[in-house]
């Protein structure tokens, strides 16, 4: 569900705490960049907003380059793509230290607010800051192309050396999301995780790196400096999501409770795990998103509430057109051909679901995708080669040339992969006509939202319009099947949106040490998400390692700020399209006019702190769980009936004591772990 749409190494979309006009600084007469794209020559008497001008030229000269690189390193993963990927993001974060460097010649100097953003904004320009020593940089990028390179590749070989065996990731989630036997989900569970233990000793060597890159930057840590771009304090954003998931997190506890009843059901005597949720059971390889889990617990049948059964419809639509294209062959075609013919439906049926997604934008005005998105995205897998499957959106040269990179398979968490990663896309073409620098979401939580915003559009009367879902029942029974199949996907995510950078965060303070890497990963997953191994993982693993985002180096507090303020967003575009009834219900497809609110929203990018954008489309400035509540209100006042008389909550296993001090508020999650 969770996908990465920035690169490894540019995350140019942090928000900072300085103001800004609309205004935008024009190049210089002599800031163009230099051939190549390499960092040009600070000229002596050059002004603020000369340099920013330069930067931004620079910047935007270089980055088809450095995008290219990565493009290919993640769709043709060998030595030599990771190599010109590696020396590639070398390049990039020299040039950005030289900008940082050059840009401390205007502290303390007056200047117009867009070009003060511009240059603080530049100190938060990547994720994976690196320190000044080359020497040092350069093992950075190598081992941060290294372990996305490990992740792309991992497969799970049951034979050594028998290569029949291997499965990768798609495999393996097939097995937890369709197959209901323990044992073999547990296999595939584990399995997957055996990827992530030779990423252990560079992912230590990894943060030494960043956070020498953080100091020198004057941060304490990368997770400081991660945090610090909210426009906001470190220490305010951390209390922000307390405050957030204390809203929200009585509805995960009766949703938690919910599917614990049912699995132990399913599972009799092995459904729990001391009252936490089997880790392997959970129907994603992460337990982030319980929707694979349908058929355990859906609360009433379709007979009683209607069909909605998405994925069966897209598989039965793949397999009609797959049928038909067969019945044109020759029925003596070899077997070369039958693939060719399948792999060929494959990619139209992959085209298909999103061209429906793209539909869905440009019915709210947006316009349609350049043809160049079409030619040049990765939908489905390829038959040649290993490539990183986990979904991505790419700007590729900040003027247009936008993709994706999926390996789209015919099913519901897919098909809303797409309108998720069509969100990123979206905000990509709205913003391109900013400086680089500004090009970039509101925060970073603000690019995830956008797509998923589209999401909980998706009712059960679109699904019904474009033909996936039958007709509904108008029924409560109808209603909380609809509102579990979203909380499934929504509520069952929230915590695990916050623990891993937790887990982060710790990791970069020191708190958590090399030594304790797994024993912490699996004591916040038990605090935060209620869910545990059924097997000892000791140090000898790196479970962390075998979600993308850890060894992709992706922030991850994003998406559980996204959770909340895709529900926040939905809210306002229903009011501007002038819906009223239970929010649970509005769908805004089609609407011109909350569509025009929403580009206009898109079209700012990170040019001004993030709560003006938010109150241009809100009106109010502060992430809000409140509209979380409000739409899935129905289903939580049926989730305490169903588990009225239980024991609910789950009691975590005592967490080692870490030097960080304790949250003031005991309900709420520590800060720092």
């Amino acid at each position: 569900m969770i996908r990465r749409h920035a690169l490894l190494v540019l995350a140019i979309g942090a928000s900072l705490v300085l103001s800004a006009c609309q205004r935008e600084p024009s190049p210089a007469p002599d800031a163009a960049a230099p051939a190549g794209g390499q960092a040009g020559v600070a000229p002596q008497d050059e002004t603020a907003d000369a340099f920013v001008a330069r930067i931004n030229a620079e910047m935007k000269a270089m980055y088809p380059e450095l995008t290219a690189a990565q493009w290919l390193s993640s769709t043709y993963i060998i030595p030599d793509s990771q190599l010109l990927a590696a020396k590639a993001n070398e390049k990039f974060l020299t040039s950005l230290n030289g900008w940082i460097e050059q840009s401390k010649r205007f502290e303390g100097q007056q200047m117009s607010p867009e070009t003060a953003r511009a240059i603080t904004l530049l100190k938060l320009g990547t994720a994976m800051p690196a320190p000044k020593d080359p020497v040092k940089l350069a093992e950075l990028t190598r081992i941060a192309t290294r372990m996305e390179g490990m992740y792309g590749s991992g497969a799970y070989c049951k034979t050594a050396g028998d290569a029949k065996s291997c499965r990768q990731l798609g495999e393996l989630e097939e097995v937890l999301r369709d197959d209901r036997d323990y044992n073999a989900q547990l296999d595939a569970w584990q399995g997957w995780h055996t990827i992530a233990q030779p990423m252990r000793e560079d992912y230590q060597r990894f943060v030494s790196l960043v956070n020498e890159g953080a100091k020198e930057l004057g941060y304490a840590d990368a997770g400081e400096m991660w945090r610090s771009g909210y426009d906001m304090s470190p220490v305010e954003l951390a209390a922000e999501t307390d405050r957030l998931w204390g809203q929200v997190k009585p509805l995960y506890e009766q949703l938690h409770c919910y599917a614990r009843t049912r699995l132990e059901a399913q599972y009799p005597g092995r459904g729990s795990v001391d009252g936490l949720l089997p880790a392997h059971l959970m129907g994603n390889m992460w337990q982030q998103d319980w929707g694979n889990l349908w058929d355990i617990l859906a609360p009433y049948s379709e007979a009683q509430a209607g069909n909605l059964d998405v994925t069966g419809a897209l598989e039965r639509r793949y397999q009609a057109d797959l049928n038909a294209r067969m019945a044109r062959e020759n029925a003596l075609i070899d077997t070369d051909r039958r693939v060719e013919v399948a792999r060929t439906a494959q990619l139209e049926d992959a085209k298909r679901m999103t061209r429906q997604a793209e539909e869905f934008y440009t019915s709210l005005g947006m316009p349609k995708l350049p043809d160049s998105y079409w030619e040049k995205t990765q939908f489905i897998k390829p038959r040649d080669r290993d490539v990183v499957c986990h979904a991505s959106a790419w700007d590729m040269d900040m003027d247009g040339d936008v993709r994706t990179k999926m390996c789209i398979k015919p099913n519901e968490e897919d098909f809303t992969t797409i309108y998720h990663e069509l969100g990123h896309v979206y905000y990509y073409l709205a913003y391109n006509k900013l400086p680089p620098m500004f090009q970039g979401g509101a925060h970073d939580g603000f690019h995830e939202a956008i797509g998923d915003t589209i999401v909980l559009s998706m009712t059960p009367a679109y699904l019904q319009s474009i033909g996936l879902v039958g007709e509904q029942q108008r029924s409560n029974e109808a209603l909380i099947n609809s509102q579990m199949r979203m909380a499934l996907a929504k509520v069952s995510f929230l915590p695990f949106g916050l623990m891993i950078d937790r887990w982060r965060w710790g990791v970069f303070d020191g708190s958590i040490a090399p030594a304790d890497y797994n024993k912490a990963w699996w004591e916040l997953k038990a605090k935060y998400q209620g869910v545990a191994p059924v097997t000892p993982r000791g140090e000898e693993f790196f479970d962390p390692g075998a979600k993308y985002h850890v060894p992709g180096n992706t922030p991850y507090t994003r998406y559980f700020l996204s959770h909340v303020l895709q529900f926040q967003f939905y809210k306002a575009l229903c009011d501007a399209a002038g819906y009223q009834g239970p929010l649970y219900q509005c769908s805004f497809a089609g609407n011109k006019v909350a569509g025009e609110k929403f580009w206009a929203m898109l079209s700012k990018g990170n040019s001004q702190p993030w709560q003006r954008t938010m109150a241009e489309l809100t009106g109010g400035e502060q992430m809000d769980a409140s509209a979380v509540l409000e739409y899935f209100a129905p289903l939580q006042d049926w989730l305490k009936t169903q588990n009225e008389g239980k024991t609910c909550g789950w009691q975590a296993p005592a967490a080692s004591p870490a030097p960080a001090p304790p949250a003031a508020d005991t309900d709420a999650p520590a800060s720092d772990t």
